[in-house]
C-alpha cells in the first residue's frame, strides 16, 4: 500500500503519522516524490485502507497489488541508475561488460583486459568462483582471482564484476570487487540475496535457469528489503525444450520489465546462446529491445579457455559488435559511448581540482529539449546541464568560464546545416572537443487522464509539426507554434487544458509529468541531429579521428580545388564542405570541411603546412573522435567461418 500525503503535510504531522504505523507494526519506508510525498508499506497492513486515509496529512491510499514492491515501478515510477565507480547503468548510455568466463591467470585477464577496454567495453567480468554442473571442472582460482580482478581495475581503470557464491565470501568479495553478480543457480539462495543486500555493493542478479519474472524480481526484493537499492537484473537465457542452444534468451523480458520494475535490465547473450556465432545477433537484437547493457564473454584463445570456450567472442568479432552497437544504439535514442570512462574520470578530476564544485555543460533552451537531451547522452550525471537563452549565450558562458562545455547542434539529417552555429563558432577561441548524433523522435503527450479523442491543440515548435505533417494530417487539431518543444511540454503541464497537448521529447515529458498519448510520430524516422561539444581543453583522451576546419581561398580559378587536392594525395577523407558568405566582405565565402584525420597530428605537419600555403585562412575548429577501430585479436583466422 502506499500513502500519499497531503501537500501541506507539517513536520508534526509526519512525525504523528510516523507514530501511528509504527504501532500498527508497519513496515514502512520513505518513496522517491512523484508531485507528492509518499509512504510505502511493505508487509500486509493490519487495519483496512480507511484507517489510513483517516490519519492526518494522508491525502489517499494506493493499493499495490504485486507481491513485490521496492522493485516495482509502482513505488518508484523513475528509472533507477546505479552507480558503478564512475559509471552509471541504466539511463541514455548502454553499459557493456566483458571479460572471460573465468580469471585464469594473471597474463590471461590483463591482456582481455586491454582488448575489451580497447573496443569500448567499461566493466571487466571474470570469475574467481565458479559453480559448475561437475565438481570435476574448473573452480576458478578463488581469492588469488580476485587479486587479479583488482589488479585489472588499478590497470585499466575499469570496475570489476564478479560471482559471489556462497555467504562466507562476503568479507573478500567487499575488498577486490566492485560489483557482486548473483549467478542463476543462485537467484533463490535467499539467505545468500540477504548477505548481499547487507553488503550495500551493486549487485548483478542473473535470472534463474527456470525463474519466472515473478520469482526473479522477487529474488531482487530480498536485497532492497535489506537496504541495497543497486540492483541490475541480468536475462541470460532459461532452460526449455530447445536443443539448438544452450538455454532460451528471452528478450520478451525487457519491454515486461520495463513496465513492471524500474531497475537496469543488462542480457547476456553468451550464456543465453551458448554458441559464438549467435552471440553477436542477439546481443544486437536485445538492445534493439531496449535494453540498458550487455555482458559478452571474450576470450583471446577460447579454445584454451578452462571454461565456456566455445561461447567467448575473440577480440576482433567483439570489436565489431561495438561498431554496430554503436549504429543501432541512436535509432532507439540510446547511446554507446566509447569516450565513457576517459570522459567521466576527466570530469572527476577536474572537479576535484575546483574544490569539489561539479562541472557544468550550456545547452540552448530549457530543461527537456533534444539538446538538453544531448547534454544528458554525452555527459550523464557527471555535469550539471546549465541551460540558456540562445546559442550565442552557450558559447559565452564557456568563454567566461560560467560553464565548462557547451552542447551545440550544428547538423540536421533532414533540414541541413545550422547555420548560425557555424558562424559563431569562428567567432570564438573555443574547440570542437566531442560530438553525438541524436536520433530526433517526437511524442504527443497530454497531461494524465486525458486522451486523445479529447485534444483540440497541439502545441510545439513550427518545425516540428513539418516533420511530423503525416500524423498531424490525420486529425482536426488547431496547432500552436512556441519557441521550443519543452516550452510546449511545460505550457501543456501547467495550463492543464484537457484539451492541450505538446509535441516534444520523453525526457520532456518525464521533467514535465505528462503521458505519451502516441509515440515516434515523426514522417521520416531517419531524422537525426548531430551536436558538437565546445570548451576550451580537450575532454576525450582516446583516439583522434575527426577534424572540423574552416578556410577561404584565393579569389582565383582552382584555388578550392588546390586545397581539396591536398586531402586526396594524402588519402584523407573529406566527409563535409559548405560554404558561408564571409561577413563584411560581399561575393566572398568562408569553406566549412570535416575530414577523417587528426589534422593536429605531429604526422600531419605537413598537410597543414601546405593547407596554409594554399589558404588565406585557415582555422581548426577542432580535433577529435570516439570510434575506436575493432581491436586485433589472436584467433582472428579463425574467423574464417
Amino acid at each position: 500500500m502506499i500513502l500519499e500525503l497531503t501537500p501541506n503535510i507539517t513536520a508534526a504531522e509526519k512525525s504523528a503519522l510516523v507514530v501511528a504505523l509504527q504501532e500498527q507494526r508497519c513496515d514502512f519506508r520513505e518513496l522517491p516524490d512523484t508531485d507528492v510525498q509518499r509512504i510505502g508499506i511493505m508487509n500486509r497492513a493490519i487495519r483496512e485502507p480507511d484507517f489510513f486515509n483517516r490519519l492526518p496529512g494522508v491525502a489517499r491510499t494506493v493499493p499495490v497489488r504485486t507481491p513485490y514492491k521496492l522493485v516495482s515501478r509502482q513505488m518508484h515510477p523513475q528509472d533507477t541508475l546505479v552507480r558503478v565507480g564512475n559509471v552509471l547503468v541504466g539511463g541514455d548510455r548502454i553499459t557493456v561488460i566483458a571479460g572471460p568466463c573465468a580469471i585464469e591467470s594473471r597474463e590471461q585477464a590483463l591482456t582481455i583486459a586491454h582488448l575489451v577496454k580497447k573496443a569500448g567495453a567499461i566493466l571487466f567480468r571474470g570469475g574467481a568462483f565458479k559453480p559448475r554442473t561437475s565438481p570435476y571442472s574448473f573452480q576458478g582460482l578463488e581469492e588469488e582471482g580476485l587479486k587479479i580482478l583488482a589488479e585489472v581495475r588499478e590497470t585499466y581503470g575499469m570496475c570489476v564484476v564478479t560471482e559471489m557464491t556462497a555467504p562466507s565470501q562476503a568479507e573478500i568479495m567487499q575488498k577486490y570487487v566492485d560489483v557482486v553478480q548473483i549467478g542463476a543457480r543462485n537467484m533463490q539462495n535467499f539467505e545468500l540475496l540477504k548477505v548481499v543486500g547487507r553488503m550495500g555493493k551493486p549487485v548483478l542478479l542473473k535470472r534463474g535457469l527456470s525463474g519466472t519474472i515473478e520469482e526473479w524480481l522477487m529474488s531482487a526484493e530480498y536485497i532492497l528489503s535489506e537496504g541495497n537499492p543497486h540492483v541490475m537484473l541480468c536475462e541470460r537465457g532459461i532452460r526449455t525444450f530447445e536443443p539448438y542452444t544452450r538455454n532460451t534468451l528471452d528478450l520478451t523480458a525487457i519491454p515486461v520489465l520495463r513496465n513492471l520494475t524500474h531497475l537496469p535490465i543488462i542480457i547476456d547473450p553468451s550464456h543465453a546462446t551458448g554458441i559464438r556465432e549467435k552471440v553477436s545477433p542477439m546481443a544486437r537484437a536485445a538492445i534493439a529491445a531496449g535494453a540498458d547493457g550487455l555482458m559478452i564473454e571474450v576470450h583471446h584463445e577460447p579454445d584454451k579457455a578452462l571454461s565456456d570456450g566455445p561461447q567467448s567472442l575473440y577480440p576482433l568479432q567483439f570489436g565489431q559488435l561495438m561498431r554496430d552497437l554503436y549504429v543501432i544504439a541512436p535509432v532507439v535514442g540510446k547511446q554507446l559511448d566509447f569516450g565513457y570512462l576517459d570522459k567521466a574520470r576527466a570530469v572527476a578530476l577536474r572537479s576535484r581540482g575546483a574544490n569539489d564544485s561539479r562541472q557544468k555543460a550550456a545547452f540552448m533552451g530549457r530543461v527537456g529539449t533534444f539538446s538538453h537531451k544531448a547534454c544528458l547522452q554525452y555527459f550523464g550525471g557527471e555535469v550539471e546541464a546549465l541551460p540558456v537563452a540562445s546559442f550565442r549565450a552557450v558559447f559565452a558562458a564557456v568563454k567566461s568560464d560560467t560553464a565548462d562545455f557547451g552542447v551545440i547542434p550544428l547538423e540536421n539529417s533532414l533540414s541541413g546545416s545550422i547555420h548560425e552555429n557555424y558562424d559563431i563558432l569562428n567567432d570564438y577561441d573555443l574547440s570542437i572537443i566531442g560530438e553525438i548524433k541524436l536520433r530526433i523522435m517526437h511524442h504527443l503527450m497530454t497531461n494524465p487522464g486525458v486522451d486523445i479523442g479529447d485534444i483540440r491543440r497541439v502545441l510545439s515548435h513550427p518545425q516540428v509539426f513539418g516533420q511530423c505533417r503525416h500524423f498531424l494530417e490525420q486529425h482536426d487539431w488547431e496547432l500552436v507554434s512556441v519557441s521550443d518543444t519543452a516550452a510546449a511540454a511545460q505550457r501543456v503541464a501547467d495550463g492543464r487544458n484537457t484539451g492541450d497537448a505538446a509535441i516534444a521529447s520523453q525526457v520532456a515529458a518525464e521533467e514535465y509529468g505528462l503521458k505519451l498519448i502516441a509515440e515516434n510520430i515523426e514522417t521520416n524516422p531517419r531524422n537525426y541531429t548531430r551536436f558538437v561539444i565546445i570548451g576550451k581543453s580537450p575532454l576525450y583522451t582516446g583516439p583522434i579521428d575527426k577534424t572540423s576546419l574552416i578556410c577561404s581561398t584565393r579569389n582565383e580559378p582552382g584555388a578550392l580545388y588546390e586545397t581539396l587536392k591536398i586531402f586526396a594525395e594524402n588519402r584523407i577523407n573529406l566527409i563535409k564542405l559548405e560554404s558561408r558568405p564571409i561577413q563584411g566582405e560581399p561575393w566572398r565565402y568562408m569553406f566549412y570541411m570535416d575530414i577523417e584525420a587528426d589534422l593536429g597530428a605531429d604526422a600531419l605537419k605537413p598537410v597543414r603546412k601546405k593547407l596554409e600555403q594554399k589558404t588565406d585562412y585557415l582555422k581548426i575548429l577542432g580535433t577529435y573522435g570516439e570510434v575506436p577501430e575493432a581491436p586485433p585479436g589472436e584467433g582472428a583466422e579463425s574467423l574464417q567461418v
